[in-house]
């Protein structure tokens, strides 16, 4: 599927990495799983250098390894020895910056958090050390929600504060989708529209995996939806173990009771033998955005 809409995010990304031409620029991008967030960054900068990292869940000096290298081959910028510290490559970068502009982005940002103890705060040092004369635009981006607004926007978090722009990349509006459709099906109906909507929530990957296999009507997405090979099938499960890490267990089963009927945190805790008060909270704050009831999270 070709790239569709996010103008607006376009034209405020390439304003930020202008921005970077003067002042350090640290942006945060932000959006659930498959909205197309690294799609945009490359779009937006595909006719600007820069450099990406993608971080995944190997160690952190093999993962400098590869970073090292890409450093090398798109800067030019050598650096002696083996770098076993992402801090160090990163400190390496911005002393660069000082005579050139970098664009840096760092993708699934959270992660960084798993692979190595101490990985954010030796970031934030080597920031305040040197964004002050550097001309970078570090682009911080994830997927897990609660764990990228708690690493930016805790105060006790050691990167509180440091970000200068915040993105937050959401699915596609029932207007874009209308545009998608018709592209690959000007005859669709109503019906159609809503199916899309329905199954996608308008999440660019679903979006583009169902136009990609040719399903341009509510009767295709459907089968398509429910076939064993579906990639919606495990998605939902997918969703809640990464943002919910360790305790997902407990809060796949909150979730299961609420969808069943049972409505009051009493009966909640009847099943799961525990009780729900702070997950339910949780939910509430983080995952809707809204302030949690005050009987929320205490004993009842």
């Amino acid at each position: 599927m070709k790239f569709y809409d996010r103008e607006k995010e376009i034209e405020e990304l390439q304003r930020l990495d202008d921005l970077a031409l003067s002042t350090a620029q640290f942006t945060v991008l932000m959006g659930r799983r498959r909205t197309g967030k690294t799609t945009l960054m490359t779009h937006a900068l595909q006719d600007r250098k820069y450099l990406y990292f993608f971080i995944g869940k190997k160690a952190e000096q093999i993962q400098c390894t590869e970073f090292q290298r890409q450093t090398e081959e798109v800067l030019g910028l050598k650096i002696h020895g083996q770098v076993s510290s992402f801090s160090i490559l990163l400190e390496e970068i911005l002393m660069y910056s000082k005579k050139e502009k970098v664009t840096v982005i760092i993708d699934e940002f959270q992660r960084l958090e798993d692979i190595g103890v101490g990985i954010i705060s030796d970031i934030q040092k080597v920031w305040d050390k040197h964004q002050a004369e550097a001309h970078i635009h570090l682009i911080a981006c994830g997927s897990i929600y609660n764990m990228m607004k708690k690493i930016f926007e805790d105060r006790k978090e050691p990167l509180f504060g440091r970000k200068t722009a915040r993105l937050d990349l959401k699915p596609f509006p029932t207007s874009v989708l209308k545009q998608i459709l018709h592209d690959y099906n000007a005859d669709y109906t109503p019906e159609d529209l809503l199916m899309l909507y329905a199954v996608t929530g308008g999440v660019a990957k679903y979006v583009a995996q169902l136009m990609d296999d040719g399903c341009k009507t509510w009767r295709d997405i459907l089968h398509m939806v429910c076939r064993p090979s579906s990639i919606f099938i495990e998605e939902g499960t997918e969703l809640l173990v990464g943002e919910f890490g360790r305790k997902f267990q407990i809060y796949y089963s909150i979730l299961q009771l609420i969808a069943s009927g049972m409505t009051s945190q009493a009966e909640i805790d009847s099943i799961i033998e525990k009780n729900s008060g702070r997950y339910l909270d949780t939910l509430i704050r983080i995952f809707t955005h809204q302030e949690a009831p005050s009987h929320v999270g205490k004993a009842q």
